[in-house]
Parts: C-alpha cells; sequence; structure tokens
C-alpha cells in the first residue's frame, strides 16, 4: 500500500510539474482518499481498491497532458 502511495505521488510530481494548483489539489485528493480508506480490513475490498489506486496512476502517466502556454496565441 505504501509503495503504490509514493508511486502516485511520484507520478503526481512528474504530471503536474511547474503547476502548483493541480500538485496540490493532487496531492490533497490522494491523501484524503489513502486516509478515508485506512481503516479498510477486508483482503476483498483492499485488493479493489489497491487495483483501482494502480489504474489512476496509469492514467496519470499515459493520459494527462500539460500544456505550456507560450504567447498570446500559442500553447
Amino acid at each position: 500500500v505504501l509503495k503504490l502511495f509514493k508511486l502516485l505521488h511520484r507520478t503526481r510530481q512528474e504530471v503536474f510539474k511547474n503547476d502548483t494548483r493541480a500538485l496540490e489539489a493532487a496531492r490533497q485528493k490522494i491523501n484524503e482518499e489513502f486516509k478515508s480508506n485506512q481503516g479498510e480490513t477486508s483482503e476483498e475490498k483492499i485488493n479493489e481498491l489497491l487495483k483501482i489506486a494502480s489504474d489512476v496512476e496509469v492514467i496519470l502517466r499515459t493520459s494527462v497532458i500539460q500544456a505550456v502556454h507560450t504567447d498570446s496565441d500559442k500553447i
């Protein structure tokens, strides 16, 4: 669980690099989700939550695009 938690935070830092608002929002969401499920004892539910977290990490890494505004007419 801790390994996946750290991986999500590393992915967040890479994907939202130089975007402080997105970095903070992602940090809060990751921490909130892990904290809300901290007391879960059902092995089945824990495995399901880990699968979801793993899927989120893959989606962040492969599907999120950060655009950089370079000029008034260009991104």
